[in-house]
């Protein structure tokens, strides 16, 4: 398959072992009442990719029937962790923690259900390793349930299987400059943090802008998850795209990976070599 042909929302890209491993939400899912499972596809070169692979399939016991979204496949203590929101009718969307000994899966139940609190409406967590090796989940507190959607983090314990402590407030929608209202709220999307060469940490989220759905950067002012962060002016991708991650390619290239446009079935991939604020 090429990019061009593959509708994922949400596409988060793992270098391993001379291969690229892509995961991403389904398009033909997303939105619909049931959810049933999530893919891999794999690449030598970023253009041409395998057919979609299932690594993970829903059975008649687990609890969650729907939005299976913004899959993310970490390496930690040589297992590969896929974080990945679910939700039911019966409860709020959260993210569950996987686990597999390949990053192609199969991967099966990690966590006991959501690490976000229950009560809350969140999406989208990420994970973060402190300099001092603590493990952290940085999420999305739904604007859908607070209006202003917030960005939050919580410490996990250091199998990654539950959380450490209650959630802390990085910041809130409204507090970037770029952002506008869409439906009533601030929206905050996929967060996703990155280390810069010259050592600041770089948070990567997605919201609403002049131009529609957009990806904007924070920085932290003391170079870890505790910090005040400070927005960009503008975003660094304004127009019909987002939910962006970073990752290195084989060729040692900075690739911003995203999805566009933001329409019903016709997300793609898109891959961006060194964006200027990455550098």
């Amino acid at each position: 398959m090429k990019t061009n042909e593959i509708n994922i929302r949400d596409p988060f890209v793992l270098t391993h072992n001379g291969k690229y491993y892509m995961y991403g939400t389904r398009g033909s899912e997303c939105w619909a009442d049931e959810a049933y499972g999530l893919d891999v596809y794999v690449s030598d070169d970023l253009e041409t990719w395998s057919e979609p692979k299932e690594i993970f399939t829903r059975t008649p016991e687990f609890p969650y029937t729907r939005n299976y979204w913004a899959p993310e496949v970490h390496k930690y203590k040589d297992k590969f962790y896929m974080f990945v929101s679910f939700k039911s009718p019966d409860t709020c969307r959260g993210t569950s923690i996987l686990v597999s000994d390949r990053p192609d899966g199969v991967f099966t139940p990690h966590s006991d259900g959501n690490i976000t609190p229950d009560e809350w409406e969140c999406l989208d967590g990420t994970f973060y390793l402190s300099g001092d090796r603590t493990p952290y989940m940085v999420f999305c507190h739904e604007w859908v349930q607070t209006t202003d959607g917030e960005i939050c983090a919580v410490r996990l314990t250091e199998d990654l299987k539950a959380a450490a402590g209650a959630p802390i407030l990085l910041f809130k929608a409204s507090e970037a400059g770029w952002t506008r209202k869409h439906a009533g709220g601030y929206v905050t999307d996929g967060p996703f943090m990155y280390r810069l060469p010259d050592g600041q940490l770089l948070m990567i989220w997605s919201s609403f802008g002049d131009e529609g759905y957009a990806l904007g950067a924070a920085k932290s002012d003391n170079g870890d998850i505790t910090g005040n962060w400070t927005h960009a002016k503008a975003p660094l991708f304004a127009k019909d795209g987002g939910h962006g991650m970073i990752f290195t390619s084989l060729e040692n290239e900075t690739i911003l990976a995203l999805h566009s446009p933001n329409s019903k079935l016709n997300e793609r991939p898109v891959f961006c070599k060194n964006p200027a604020l990455l550098s």
